[in-house]
Parts: structure tokens; C-alpha cells; sequence
């Protein structure tokens, strides 16, 4: 029997300016099993930005039940929340967020620092496993600067993996990349699916979409027919 892992019922999400409520989503639903590939498409403004803050417990909805991992995380205070993030979620930005002053193999044990014993030889034995097998063995003690932008996010995807997470989201990861850096990623990604990852990912690209097992699309705020 395959788990759900993540399970959205009813979510909305509404934004208070002043006297102005904005309501970015509007009664979603999704169900998401361990091993599945899903990506999530867009245009800018479609609420898909804010679906994956909630889905990777950034941001909270304003009404609805969300089940991660068999727990319902509405009846978690922030420090069990903030447990499962570091835990349990990989997370992949559009802007890499690595740290500029720090080498790439600090970059990728930086999630490690939360947790009260830090981290171990072990974990760097781990991270330097990461690096290699992302071909970034003769970057490891390179700054942000010297990385082109293809390197960098596969830095921020060894980062997002230090944790072993059950679940990898990924917010237009390849939208600051030219197509062969953007192909490679993608590959990356379609490996660790294979290998029992899920991934959620969100973009405005349906060449990116295609990689996954699923797709849905997001319009206003709702899941759409294709």
C-alpha cells in the first residue's frame, strides 16, 4: 500500500491589505503519494508559489486541513513544525540562497547547523558523497561567486538532500538557468524520483513540466482541467 504523504483538503488561503481581503487559493485539493512527481504549472499570480509555501509549512492556510506524513500539521505548534521542515522537506528556490561568504560544502551542511548537535564527520562524508555524485568534487571548496549558475543549483539541490527528506520541493528551479544547466537539473530529478524521492515541483514551463509523472495546473487559485 502506497502512503500519502501530503493530503490538501479545502485549503484557502486569504491575504488581508487594509480593508481588502485578496484570496490567492481558493478551496484546493490534492493528494500526493510517496514516489509520485508532480508538477504544479502556472502563470504569475496563479496562487502556485503560495500552494508550495503551505505544502513545505513556510506559510499557513486560512482555512482547510492539511495531513503531511499522517499528521495533521494545523494541530502542530511552530517548533514541531519548524522539526518536520528541517526533517522531512528538501526545498529548492528559483535564487539557489546560498550563502556567499561560505564554500559549497558549507553550503550544503548549513540545514545541519539547526539541529542542536550540529552536524557530524559522518554528515560530511555524506555531503562530500552529494557533491560528487552532482559533479561538483573540484568546487567543494569554491565561494557562490565562482560557481556559474548550473553549479550553484546543484549546490542548493546537494543542500536541499543533506537531510535525507521525504519530500523535495522545488519552486521554478531552473528559472535563472539556460536550457543544458536546466536539462541537467531535470536529470538529477528524474533520478532520485526513480530512486524513491517524491518531488513536488512548480513552474511556468511546460518543457520542465513534462519531466514529471503528473501535472497539474493552477488557474486563480484552482486545480483546472488540462
Amino acid at each position: 500500500m502506497v502512503k500519502k504523504l501530503v493530503l490538501l483538503q479545502n485549503i484557502v488561503k486569504t491575504y488581508q491589505t487594509g480593508n481588502i481581503e485578496h484570496q490567492v487559493l481558493k478551496g484546493i485539493n490534492l493528494e500526493v503519494k510517496e514516489g509520485d512527481f508532480l508538477a504544479i504549472m502556472g502563470v504569475s499570480g496563479s496562487g502556485k508559489t503560495t500552494l508550495l509555501n503551505i505544502i513545505g509549512l513556510l506559510d499557513k492556510p486560512t482555512s482547510g486541513t492539511y495531513i503531511f506524513d499522517g499528521q495533521d500539521v494545523s494541530k502542530l505548534n511552530s517548533k514541531e513544525i519548524a522539526f518536520i521542515r528541517n526533517k522531512k522537506i528538501g526545498f529548492i528556490f528559483q535564487a539557489f540562497h546560498l550563502i556567499p561568504w561560505a564554500t559549497t560544502l558549507e553550503n550544503v551542511l548549513l540545514p545541519l547547523l539547526y539541529r542542536k548537535e550540529g552536524f557530524t564527520k559522518e554528515d560530511e562524508k555524506e555531503a562530500v558523497k552529494l557533491l560528487e555524485r552532482l559533479g561538483l568534487i573540484d568546487k567543494i571548496h569554491a565561494k557562490p561567486s565562482e560557481l556559474s549558475g548550473g553549479q550553484q543549483q546543484r549546490v542548493a539541490i546537494a543542500r536541499a538532500l543533506i537531510n535525507k527528506p521525504k519530500l523535495l520541493l522545488a519552486d521554478e528551479p531552473t528559472g535563472n538557468l539556460d536550457t543544458q544547466s536546466s536539462s541537467e537539473v531535470m536529470k538529477i530529478f528524474k533520478e532520485l524520483n526513480q530512486e524513491g524521492l517524491t518531488i513536488i515541483l512548480v513552474t511556468h514551463d511546460p518543457e520542465i513540466a513534462k519531466n514529471a509523472k503528473e501535472i497539474k495546473i493552477i488557474v486563480d487559485g484552482v486545480f483546472v482541467e488540462k
